[in-house]
């Protein structure tokens, strides 16, 4: 049976995201196969010469497969240096292996960095044994011996706190998206309240004046067809986000008119600039155009250096509408990885759009969302 307290680790999943291999694996092993080779060749202290090179590239090998296997890559290689280890000690052969296999270093952080839990704690069990193995095969004192094993088990803190901040970061992503979501909720709950409304005092006036003008009726029921066919396409786009409060928001909902109260005389200044047909846009598109305007502007503010004009410009077509924020600012210190901009991506692919962000051609930074006008791409 497992403690309880430690059943959360036990169970824990592996980390999303781990890349099975990239050119610096394959630069890692292209410069360490030869050093192994060179190493038994020439090193004259090396025992049983032919067995520590297949030790060493058999660990350089392995590297290959420490993120996507993490706990079998220790089992393979901590195994093989346990079974050497222990025929060195049984022959009286003394240390065993090249200064090459150092890199097998590299294999406790890989398992705690990707690892699930339960691998994590098989694996450590595994490199902790093989680890006091070899201690024993070539003991020089109990200090040496701590050593060495605060050598090997270093990486492993290394990568269980690497692991805990981009799960920490990952989380906090999520409750960004989460808020974003809740957000768009409550104005599409606006949107569709306000549908409902008007279907609501139509029908009632449509029951008024069916008996004495049965064409205004049937006035009536074109306008309630039109008012549901819309709340519904609204409804189409709700993300179920569930509320803090359970309530909607009173506040007027804002829309692309909104915009030009952005505009600032500086510095730095912002400059607003709308053109096409943006009068007959969905209310949960427009309050999307406003918000990501109103994020672009105020990380443009917040984090560009020495920025003189921010330039807001909002196109529309057809089928579509463009928002495009870029300030003149110097890029040394900007990041295109924060919570503002997950939101707004966020916000944009919830809708059916698109979201761009990262630095200008020439220097300043710049946002590029596309929204369809009517809230969803076909």
């Amino acid at each position: 049976m497992i403690p309880d307290a430690l059943r959360p680790l036990w169970t824990a999943p592996r980390p999303p995201g781990a890349p099975a291999r990239v050119w610096r694996d394959w630069a890692l092993v292209a410069v360490l196969v030869p050093t192994a080779v060179l190493e038994g060749v020439q090193r004259p202290d090396v025992t049983w010469r032919p067995v520590a090179l297949v030790l060493a590239l058999v660990v350089v090998l392995s590297l290959l497969w420490r993120r996507t296997h993490p706990l079998g890559a220790v089992l393979v290689v901590f195994g093989t240096l346990t079974v050497a280890d222990t025929a060195a000690l049984v022959g009286g052969a003394g240390e065993l292996g090249l200064y090459t296999t150092a890199c097998v270093l590299l294999l406790p952080y890989s398992l705690c960095r990707w690892g699930s839990g339960r691998e994590v704690v098989l694996g450590l069990a595994v490199i902790l044994a093989g680890s006091a193995l070899g201690v024993a095969a070539d003991y020089t004192g109990v200090t040496d011996a701590v050593l060495a094993v605060i050598v090997v088990l270093s990486p492993a803190a290394i990568g269980a706190g690497i692991r805990l901040a981009a799960t920490s970061r990952l989380r906090e992503q999520d409750q960004v998206r989460l808020r974003e979501r809740e957000q768009l909720a409550r104005e599409l709950h606006d949107t569709v309240a306000h549908h409902v409304s008007a279907i609501a005092i139509r029908a009632q006036a449509g029951r008024v004046v069916a008996a004495s003008d049965p064409s205004a009726a049937l006035d009536a029921l074109v306008v309630i067809e039109g008012e549901a066919s819309r709340a519904l396409t609204e409804m189409r786009l709700m993300v179920g986000a569930l509320r803090d409060d359970g309530a909607a928001e009173l506040a007027p909902q804002r829309g692309v008119a909104d915009i030009g109260s952005l505009a600032t005389g500086g510095p730095p200044q912002v400059a607003v600039e709308l053109s096409g047909d943006l009068d007959d846009l969905r209310p949960s598109v427009g309050a999307a155009i406003y918000r990501l305007a109103q994020e672009s502007v105020t990380n443009a503010l917040r984090h560009s250096r020495h920025a003189s004009r921010v330039s807001v410009a909002v196109q529309a077509d057809d089928d579509s509408v463009r928002l495009t924020v870029v300030d003149d600012g110097d890029l040394q210190g900007r990041a295109g990885t924060g919570y503002g901009l997950v939101g707004m991506a966020e916000r944009a692919a919830l809708l059916g759009g698109t979201l761009d962000a990262g630095p200008g051609p020439e220097r300043g930074w710049t946002v590029v969302a596309v929204l369809p006008r009517t809230g969803t791409f076909a």
